[in-house]
């Protein structure tokens, strides 16, 4: 994970906005009302990833044989990455999330 530099996250409000968008279907909120601060939005566009993810590996429990063993490794890895993001918003770090981040820049 490296760091990027980007401005803003200063103030509560950006703190508070960033970490919702590892919350689940929240990302939305930040996302949809902050595209102005650049440290909210950087986070938001991972939490959207990070989100989709999640659905994906829901619907793949239907996929027969490897669909729970996917959901499983897939759940570890969204509640992994989700804390990491949340400790770097509260750090005020912009850490780019290996393959999330890849994702992310394309959205």
């Amino acid at each position: 994970m490296s760091a990027k530099v980007v401005q803003g996250g200063e103030t509560i409000r950006s703190t508070l906005l960033a970490a919702m968008s590892y919350m689940g279907i929240l990302c939305f909120v930040p996302l949809l009302t902050n595209k102005d601060d650049e440290f909210v939005h950087f986070h938001a566009k991972q939490g959207l990833v990070i989100w989709i993810w999640s659905i994906l590996a829901i619907f793949a429990l239907h996929v027969p044989g490897l669909g729970k063993w996917f959901f499983s490794m897939s759940a570890m890895f969204v509640v992994a990455f989700s804390v990491i993001g949340v400790i770097a918003v509260l750090l005020r770090k912009a850490w780019k999330l290996p393959l999330v981040h890849t994702i992310a820049v394309l959205v």
